[in-house]
């Protein structure tokens, strides 16, 4: 009987927020999408995001393309609990265990839709092309929700989620570069800082 076991690399890096460690994975681990869990009861679709929660200092996950954020609470240092997190993640991937019940299906919530207003698309489109790759970086992702007479709304996922620098990233970043590339922009704010 052949051995299907399979070797993931994991290694992780600091984000801006410094309660959140993201670890990266060579291995893809959702196809397209993020998906967020800011607590243990939105997570019953992903198992192993159910095992992170019982770590009792995790307090929210994050998932993305090939990583995972994490979010700790303040008390502890990610030299204490960081090795745990990695290892249940490795482990988890290399045994090749389903991160996603059949039921749940990760989805864009930037991908154009049929029918939307010009504005909006082009909004969608900065957010994919430009803002996205900059926030998943740092072990967060960057939703739409809206456009209404001029302000964009936008959902902050991951790290970006309770970072202290997340609000000028918001203004000084994102506002900006959208006001320039959609000028029916006026300003740009947020859910989830």
């Amino acid at each position: 009987m052949e051995n299907k076991h399979t070797t993931v690399e994991i290694y992780t890096e600091y984000t801006p927020n410094p309660n959140t460690l993201k670890f990266i994975t060579d291995k893809t681990l959702i196809e397209e999408g993020s998906v967020d869990f800011p607590s243990a009861s939105t997570a019953e679709s992903c198992p192993l995001v159910l095992d992170l929660f019982r770590f009792d200092f995790v307090k929210r996950v994050f998932m993305a393309a090939n990583f995972i954020t994490v979010t700790k609470s303040e008390g502890m240092g990610w030299d204490e609990v960081s090795g745990m997190i990695k290892s249940l993640i490795k482990g988890y991937i290399e045994e090749g265990k389903p991160l996603f019940k059949e039921t749940h299906k990760p989805v864009s919530h930037t991908a154009p839709v049929e029918g939307e207003p010009e504005v909006v698309t082009k909004i969608k489109v900065v957010l994919d092309e430009y803002i996205r790759p900059a926030v998943e970086q740092d072990g967060g992702a960057i939703n739409f929700e809206s456009f209404i007479d001029g302000v964009v709304k936008v959902q902050l996922q991951g790290s970006c989620s309770g970072c202290p620098s997340s609000t000028v990233t918001l203004k000084s970043g994102i506002e900006n570069l959208l006001k320039r590339m959609v000028p029916e922009v006026t300003e740009v704010v947020a859910e989830g800082v």
